[in-house]
């Protein structure tokens, strides 16, 4: 299947790897790539040498193009990004920040830069200063989509923007990638239904609830990591929503804080004072992070049902099996084909 964002990444498929903390790892990427898709490593809980090792492991698993994200709120993102454009990766995708000097310096040795945004707004932004292409995240996305379904997002962003859209959030299978390019996107960004997959390194038991869970199944709120995220309905995440930041979540920041600042390799009192001084806004909001980090860990790596927090969609109630990510892309692609060629012709 051939569009502008095939066209725009080098890739012989329209879909992409969300970025996602422990699970979009070098070979979860470069089993999406070499499937004929784009991987795009998340670089969250990485440090900068982490990033650069990571970037070396891709490329010893895959000649194809991919990408690595920057989460711009978080410590170390930067550094992260920077990163990435010294090794010359093809794809840079960013979020939550400005990110012109990503695409400046990308633009020099021939990068491409993808922007995550929720809103019109955001991507006419990301246009206006170089964006190659934008990641529209809707309502029913894991994490951070806004109170906008991809349904009404991706048309809004299409009316306003030239550069192509990958629609992110309710894409589980063909029929969804069908539905986003009705919409005006160009391809569209899968998380939920790669991380169940036998090469995503999702804890087990994640990937059984993943699969037993329904559409209804999914808790949507900002009390979780203090923007709008979409958890998976399980104990853990309901009584992190019910508790939120305050008051014992503050003091449960700064283990967490701490625990946040060696996985990143900075120093605990340098960023701490680094997070007072950035303002109160700032500091509550990365109180926030350092707390639902360590709940995501506990999720994604040590596979806890009763504690930990997983990120997903609502798509997760369309989940029935757990293929290889080959056969995923492989059917998504086959059935979007079949839609729009026979289905759809038969209704013109």
């Amino acid at each position: 299947m051939k569009t502008k964002i095939t066209e725009l990444l080098g890739i012989e498929h329209p879909i992409i790897l969300s970025g996602m903390s422990w699970i979009s790892t070098p070979e979860m990427v470069a089993a999406v790539s070499n499937a004929g898709g784009l991987g795009i490593l998340a670089t969250g809980v990485l440090d900068a040498d982490e990033t650069r090792k990571a970037i070396k492991r891709i490329r010893e698993l895959t000649d194809k193009p991919f990408g690595a994200n920057a989460s711009l709120l978080f410590p170390g993102a930067a550094a992260n990004a920077a990163v990435c454009l010294e090794e010359k990766i093809p794809v840079v995708n960013f979020s939550l920040g400005k990110g012109d000097w990503i695409v400046q310096m990308a633009n020099e040795y021939g990068g491409k830069v993808l922007a995550t945004v929720t809103n019109a707004r955001h991507a006419k932004r990301a246009q206006d200063y170089g964006c190659h292409g934008v990641i529209a995240t809707g309502n029913e996305a894991a994490a951070h989509g806004e109170p906008p379904t991809t349904f009404c997002l991706v048309p809004s962003m299409a009316d306003v923007i030239d550069i192509p859209i990958i629609a992110a959030g309710g894409v589980g299978d063909g029929r969804g990638l069908a539905a986003a390019m009705a919409l005006g996107a160009e391809g569209v960004a899968m998380g939920t239904r790669l991380m169940t997959t036998v090469e995503s390194p999702l804890h087990e038991n994640y990937k059984k609830l993943s699969i037993e869970k329904d559409v209804y199944d999914t808790l949507y709120s900002k009390r979780f990591d203090g923007l709008w995220c979409r958890v998976l309905d399980t104990p853990g995440a309901r009584k992190s929503i019910k508790a939120g930041i305050f008051p014992w979540g503050y003091l449960k920041a700064i283990p967490n804080s701490k625990f946040l600042a060696d996985m990143l390799n900075l120093p605990y009192w340098k960023m701490f004072i680094g997070v007072l001084a950035s303002g109160w806004s700032n500091a509550r909001q990365l109180a926030y992070m350092a707390n639902a980090f360590n709940k995501i860990k506990e999720a994604t790596e040590e596979g806890d049902v009763v504690k930990g927090v997983l990120p997903v969609g609502q798509v997760t109630g369309l989940l029935h099996d757990i293929p290889t990510v080959a056969e995923v892309i492989e059917r998504t692609v086959r059935e979007a084909e079949e839609i729009i060629k026979a289905r759809l012709a038969q209704m013109a």
